[in-house]
């Protein structure tokens, strides 16, 4: 199972995007879903570096298993799960 969340709706609501990425990963995490897709977008490029930073975050980081930068598409991430 894969899902995806597409942020760019809500690029610019910093509250929004934090639950967003809580939401889908506490998804993941209940329906044991293998890979969740993250579309941050090109741009500039900080809405990306925001969701690598929430990742990182001690607490969240501990419920995946690995993030894979698509290295054909800048504006896409792949977290990985291990359940």
């Amino acid at each position: 199972m894969k899902l995806k969340l597409d942020l760019h709706d809500i690029y610019n609501r910093g509250t929004d995007i934090d639950r967003a990425l809580r939401d889908i990963i506490d998804e993941a995490v209940r329906t044991k879903a293998a890979t969740v897709e993250i579309i941050p977008g090109k741009g500039s490029g900080q809405l990306k570096k925001r969701v690598l930073r929430y990742l990182d975050r001690k607490d969240v980081k501990s419920r995946y298993h690995r993030v894979e930068k698509d290295s054909k598409n800048f504006g896409r991430l792949f977290v990985h799960f291990r359940h």
